[in-house]
């Protein structure tokens, strides 16, 4: 699930990801059962499409302050996905719909984040954030592809 805001500059690091992760899913389709799912500032809108599919893996995409330098790409714990929630341009916090998600479908899930540099409303993408998130599309979907 990619989430995130194209209004604010690099928050838009998930909603990139996700796009180009299903871009590159669609040319190759994966060797398992994959969905990307475009949350953009509302993924609670998509609970219902998550539970139909019914994963056992949930990976959240995201731009998280993580103290890296723009782009800079972590998994969040759930200290960092809290202390994300406060800046966040989502409607409901992300760890109350990952929660929902994970009691709704007993599926495990991961929130990655990449570290924004501008989160300025109307402010571009950043090149750094960019790279990052086509580079992150590219390495989930070889790992989608491995079967």
């Amino acid at each position: 699930m990619a989430v995130g805001s194209e209004l604010r500059g690099d928050d838009a690091a998930g909603i990139l990801a996700g796009g180009a992760l299903a871009d590159a899913l669609a040319k190759k389709p994966p060797a398992f059962a994959c969905q990307v799912f475009l949350g953009h500032s509302a993924p609670e809108n998509l609970t219902g499409a998550v539970r139909q599919f019914g994963p056992t893996h949930l990976l959240v995409l995201d731009a998280a302050q993580s103290n890296a330098p723009p782009g800079g790409v972590a998994v969040l714990d759930e200290q960092m996905i809290a202390a994300n929630a406060s800046a966040s341009t989502h409607s409901l916090p992300l760890a109350v719909v990952i929660d929902y998600l994970v009691e709704l479908t007993s599926c495990k899930a991961m929130v990655i984040g990449i570290q924004p540099g501008n989160l300025e409303l109307g402010g571009g993408v950043s090149p750094a954030v960019e790279a990052a998130a086509k580079e992150l599309a590219q390495t989930l979907a070889a790992i989608c592809n491995q079967g």
